[in-house]
């Protein structure tokens, strides 16, 4: 009956009389604001559309006030598909109830459900114009959304999208200039290190941990960088944040297939003072000086691990596992000339068959230099003893390595 009134009321007294009767419906003093609220949106679509987008903005801004969470949800998603037929009379309209119903399903931890409202916004609009910055900050937010609930493939497809907006944002000298680009930028490569580590790219993803582990510090008091660029210009992180990125970094590079890439990865970090403050350091140190992984380390290593990094494959084994019988290996062909499988396979811990199936892998990826005989049980390593000097350089970084590890623990 209210309805039928408001729709009789002239047309200039219509605006306050239904702005006035849309508060009293969302009040939290209501105990069913779904039923007069969605009768007075359906009227409301039958108004003038000036009216109509006045009336869609009031009650976007209404919806995380409403005490009842799951009614305002439903008032939102009916709202949405009232709307829908004339979308593009009202896309600033949805967007605002999208954003809203974002916040309601982010304050209920519904990572995914908060994504996808979100990304229903259409930021391609020919309609009405959109900001660059905007469309960036609404595609890292959705990445970092469903990568809450480690949904790496859905995150990827933003993760590109903000990558593309990036690289447009790039050519222009005063948007680099904007400080929410700058935050924006970060928490982009944030989320793509956190897609790669999710899709276990592992050694890709340790690069880009690293690379944020680098940024200044927050607690830095330099006004000025080396290259003339005012600190402002660069974000600054918490020391916190720095090494916790560190600590990824180190995590990724471990999990990462052993080769020569993943070699350089870990002299890098190991070079890096701060990952004798980890936790990790002391597996970190074992991997990068090429000696055996026993069970105690990497079970305190695996106790750290983020749960999509232990997940098991198809044949049971984990990517931590695999990523030590293949270090151990590594670590064996600086020993042994050669090797019988079934000695290797008790020396890794493992059936002789696994060991010969990573070792196989990893010759064929050309990430091991050796060879099986398969009729004689043996895997024989292929020393290149006429690069001596490459050989003599990498002994002499070993020792000087375990020498200045002897003298920081005499030190303390």
């Amino acid at each position: 009956a209210m309805d039928a009134a408001l729709v009789a009321l002239p047309a200039e007294a219509k605006p306050d009389a239904y702005a006035a009767h849309l508060a009293t419906c969302m009040s939290a003093a209501c105990d069913d604001v779904f039923t007069p609220t969605s009768q007075l949106l359906t009227a409301v679509m039958d108004e003038p559309l000036t009216l109509a987008r006045a009336l869609l903005v009031q009650f976007a801004s209404l919806l995380t006030t409403v005490a009842a969470r799951d009614q305002a949800k439903s008032l939102a998603n009916f709202a949405l598909e009232r709307i829908q037929p004339r979308r593009v009379s009202f896309e600033e309209q949805m967007a605002a109830i999208r954003e809203n119903l974002c916040k309601l399903h982010e304050e209920d931890e519904e990572w995914s459900l908060a994504a996808r409202a979100l990304a229903g916004i259409d930021l391609d609009s020919g309609v009405r114009s959109v900001d660059e910055t905007y469309k960036l900050a609404t595609c890292v937010k959705i990445a970092m959304l469903y990568l809450e609930d480690d949904d790496a493939v859905s995150a990827e497809t933003h993760v590109k999208r903000a990558s593309f907006l990036l690289a447009a944002r790039d050519t222009d000298g005063e948007a680099n200039t904007d400080p929410r680009h700058k935050a924006l930028e970060l928490q982009y490569k944030v989320c793509y290190a956190r897609v790669l580590d999710s899709k276990r790219r592992f050694l890709e993803a340790a690069m880009r941990y690293y690379e944020l582990s680098q940024l200044p510090s927050g607690s830095g008091a330099s006004d000025r960088q080396e290259d003339g660029k005012a600190a402002s210009d660069v974000p600054r992180v918490d020391d916190a944040e720095l090494m916790q990125a560190l600590e990824a970094a180190v995590a990724c590079a471990v999990l990462a297939a052993a080769g020569p890439q993943r070699s350089r990865v870990l002299a890098t970090l190991y070079k890096d003072e701060r990952t004798s403050r980890l936790a990790s350091h002391a597996i970190l140190e074992r991997v990068h000086l090429g000696r055996f992984l026993q069970t105690d380390i990497v079970d305190a290593f695996a106790a750290t691990l983020k749960p999509h990094q232990l997940a098991k494959a198809g044949d049971g084994s984990t990517v931590l596992s695999r990523s030590v019988v293949e270090h151990n290996i590594v670590a064996a062909s600086m020993v042994y000339k050669c090797v019988a499988l079934e000695e290797l396979g008790a020396l890794l811990g493992v059936e002789p068959r696994v060991a010969e199936k990573a070792a196989g892998n990893m010759i064929f990826e050309r990430r091991l230099n050796a060879n099986i005989d398969q009729a004689a049980g043996m895997l024989r390593f292929v020393h290149d003893d006429g690069d001596a000097k490459t050989s003599w350089d990498a002994t002499i970084a070993r020792v000087c390595a375990a020498t200045s590890a002897i003298a920081a623990a005499i030190a303390e």
